[in-house]
């Protein structure tokens, strides 16, 4: 049985909000880096860069964060661009659902080697069962689920859903 959490109105509503939020936080800045974690996240990364494009003359980064989410350890995070095109920028690490917290701490950890700006997280779903010390600073929706339930996010043209079972 799965349940509806978020219907596709309610996601753009969701993205919408927290591309403002992002813009207010960076209204000085020039250039804004939007890494999506490879996989739904960098789809949810998508969604906020083309609305942060219709709401700053900022130029909007989008960069790819890849990682093998079941070990992050194994073969490390890496980007679609160089750290000389986020050195010292405003990056926000986006992915799709915070569980646990091991893809959002090791993407940070990436990024912490490199002087920014600012670093900050967002998320649609905050899931509350961290076991690592991470926030997001934008999410969609928090949920208190167990772990037995499963949250899943679809991002596909005109039928954007998140569900749990």
């Amino acid at each position: 049985m799965q349940n509806t959490i978020l219907s596709h109105k309610q996601i753009q509503h969701k993205v919408k909000r927290i591309s403002y939020q992002i813009y207010e936080a960076n209204v000085e800045e020039k250039e804004i880096i939007i890494a999506g974690i490879d996989g739904v996240g960098l789809k949810f990364a998508k969604k906020i860069q083309t609305v942060l494009r219709k709401i700053t003359d900022a130029d909007i980064v989008l960069c790819k964060v890849m990682m093998d989410k079941t070990d992050p350890l194994k073969s490390g995070v890496t980007t679609s661009i160089t750290e000389d095109k986020y050195k010292n920028k405003s990056v926000v690490l986006v992915d799709d659902v915070l569980n646990s917290g091991t893809t959002l701490i090791y993407g940070v950890h990436h990024f912490l080697k490199t002087p920014l700006k600012q670093l900050k997280t967002a998320v649609l779903v905050n899931r509350n069962h961290k076991k690592y010390p991470v926030k997001a600073d934008y999410k969609g929706i928090s949920l208190s689920t167990s772990l037995q339930e499963h949250v899943h996010v679809t991002l596909q043209a005109n039928n954007d859903c998140v569900f749990l079972n």
